[in-house]
């Protein structure tokens, strides 16, 4: 199988290496705006590099693997529908709930495949949790607490491209709760802070949020996020029933010490960040991607999950902006007519 691959920055550097080692990928070829480190990475995985995606697209390749700034994934994702080949795509399709309706048309119009990339989907312990809500073991689930918190904050130039950190960062919890669970979220209430650096009040953005969700079958859930972890890089989400609970992300590197006398030691080496966490599922959701487009295996994750997440992260932007309840039908409504949600709408 022949392989294109477009971004080579972190998480594309990543994925180049997986692909170049997959024992069903021949021949891998990748591309960047930056053609000095495209080049780079070609060498370091034994790829070829070539200067433009509409390179990539015209080497004979047999499916595409989108690692490009986020502004870039619409006009690829439909570039690859005309062109009739298979796509795997980083989070988010777009920033916005239109530009991601516009391009998951043309992958429905084209009648071809297109895979996102949310790799929890891939982490043995949302695995196991999944597993444990839908055999019951938890009894009927009544709360949820998941929490993503970076341990540094990104470049401030990254912050107006990034969507905001319900967009870009929960917006993988968003799609966790429906994963694990099986439900889905129908009202959000959220806030954010932007007490931390400046360069979040300078962007618009927020260095810290949390919301609450109340999800179809009167499940609550909490969500919460921040920039500004300093202990390290910590992902988790906890499950309780009225028979038991779980946790995920709870291991030897989770930077989080106890305050309790008997309570276990800071770790020896916390999670520095997502791709150290991470590394399996990344890995996972690539061959996944390669076995469904071999004829191996069912889309694991279509375009159109990244829309339902995509419509609670937004539902949470307006609620944090305009300080109310908001429900996931009305952005929805909103978005599919061309419109925009607004207090009292």
């Amino acid at each position: 199988m022949r392989i294109g691959l477009i971004g080579t920055g972190r998480i594309g550097s990543f994925h180049a290496g997986v692909l170049a080692r997959h024992p069903e990928v021949d021949a891998l070829v990748v591309t960047d705006t930056d053609g000095d480190r495209a080049a780079g990475v070609a060498r370091h995985v034994g790829a070829s590099a070539v200067g433009s995606a509409a390179e990539v697209f015209g080497a004979g390749v047999d499916a595409v693997v989108i690692a490009s700034a986020t502004a870039a994934h619409a006009e690829l994702i439909g570039r690859a529908a005309r062109a009739g080949l298979p796509a795997f795509c980083e989070k988010p399709i777009a920033l916005d709930l239109p530009g991601t309706l516009g391009a998951l048309r043309e992958v429905d119009e084209a009648g071809s495949l297109l895979q996102l990339g949310f790799m929890r989907r891939f982490d043995a312990g949302y695995g196991a949790a999944r597993a444990a809500v839908r055999a019951g073991t938890l009894g009927r689930l009544h709360s949820v607490r998941a929490t993503t918190m970076d341990p540094a904050p990104p470049p401030a130039a990254y912050l107006p491209l990034s969507g905001g950190l319900f967009r870009d960062c929960l917006v993988h919890d968003f799609d966790m709760l429906r994963w694990v669970t099986g439900r889905e979220v129908t009202e959000v209430y959220a806030t954010g802070s932007d007490a931390g650096p400046a360069m979040f009040r300078a962007a618009g953005d927020v260095d810290t949020a949390a919301a609450l969700l109340t999800l179809d079958d009167g499940t609550l859930a909490t969500a919460t996020a921040t920039r500004c972890n300093g202990a390290g890089y910590d992902v988790r989400m906890e499950l309780a029933g009225e028979l038991d609970q779980i946790t995920v992300g709870l291991d030897d590197r989770t930077p989080v010490t106890s305050a309790e006398p008997l309570g276990p030691a800071a770790p020896a080496r916390p999670w520095p960040g997502f791709l150290e966490r991470f590394a399996p599922a990344y890995e996972a959701e690539l061959d996944a991607f390669v076995r469904v487009v071999r004829g191996e295996l069912a889309n694991p994750c279509d375009g159109r999950e990244a829309w339902y997440a995509l419509l609670v992260a937004e539902a949470c932007e307006v609620s944090r902006r305009e300080r109310r309840p908001v429900t996931v039908a009305e952005v929805a409504k909103a978005a599919e007519g061309g419109g925009r949600v607004t207090k009292g709408r």
